[in-house]
């Protein structure tokens, strides 16, 4: 057996050829320590190398596990971040978010962000390590944050990104203000049927009430309490919802933009407090 033939072996199995390729390079890599660089210089697999990538592709076969899932990490933004089946996976759409966020904090000298539903803790993290804010990232769920403060010590950042189980505001503290809050909040309508794949994730940060639009609106309302004068609020949107969103944040929010992403998707709103 090959690498061509492990392969064919994912494809065979209904994953798209292309995304195939990645995930046996990803494996490679991550089981094999084989990288692109051997493969150019002619380098061959062992035996017992192919045997471990074979047994990692039936894996990802059986289960319909993520790959991303299989290694125990997920690339984003430049930085290789720990990942379960406790947290999503990060994804490209939310590395829009995430630029646009350093390069208002960056321009407007923010020194404190607000990070809900960090999962991962991969936005509150680049955020931290990319600008000189400090970013509170908080969760309802206990076991995502082990894995955001795995990351902060993966990325050098102690003190820097900070995490706090938190049910949205409900443990900010009174008096606890930000110059910016982020949120790439759950927004898929309650029942919609997923992939096999991203059923392994965790469902408190994919589904949400109100056809998809809780979150958000939850957000909007209580935001201005916690933001200073002048401050942004900031959301990765799902398909569909920029104009329901907009309309929330119209109320307390001015000079509100949206950003497409490269399929001309509306996928971030981001606004002023008025």
């Amino acid at each position: 057996m090959n690498i061509q033939m492990i392969t064919k072996l994912l494809t065979d199995a209904g994953i798209e050829e292309n995304e195939a390729k990645i995930e046996v390079k990803m494996l490679l890599e991550h089981f094999c320590h084989y990288t692109e660089l051997d493969r150019c210089k002619g380098v061959e697999l062992s035996d017992n190398q192919l045997d471990i990538l074979r047994q990692k592709a039936e894996l990802r076969i059986e289960t319909r596990l993520p790959v991303q899932y299989i290694i125990g990490e997920a690339y984003f933004m430049g930085e290789w971040f720990k990942v379960t089946p406790d947290v999503l996976i990060p994804r490209d759409e939310t590395e829009i978010l995430v630029r646009k966020a350093i390069g208002i904090v960056k321009e407007e000298r923010a020194k404190n962000v607000l990070d809900i539903g960090t999962g991962s803790g991969c936005i509150a993290c680049t955020i931290a390590k990319n600008t000189e804010a400090v970013v509170l990232g908080v969760d309802i769920s206990s076991d995502a944050l082990r894995i955001a403060l795995d990351n902060v010590t993966r990325l050098g950042i102690n003190n820097r990104a900070v995490f706090r189980k938190s049910d949205l505001f409900s443990k900010v503290r009174e008096g606890e203000k930000f110059d910016m809050i982020i949120s790439n909040p759950p927004y898929i309508p309650s029942g919609t049927e997923l992939q096999l794949e991203v059923r392994h994730e965790p469902p408190e940060a994919l589904f949400a009430e109100e056809n998809g639009l809780e979150y958000y609106r939850k957000i909007t309302e209580q935001a201005p309490e916690f933001l200073n004068n002048e401050g942004w609020l900031m959301f990765e949107l799902g398909l569909g919802e920029a104009g329901a969103v907009k309309q929330f944040m119209e109320q307390k929010f001015k000079n509100i933009e949206i950003i497409k992403d490269l399929a001309g998707i509306d996928r971030v709103i981001y606004g002023q407090i008025i």
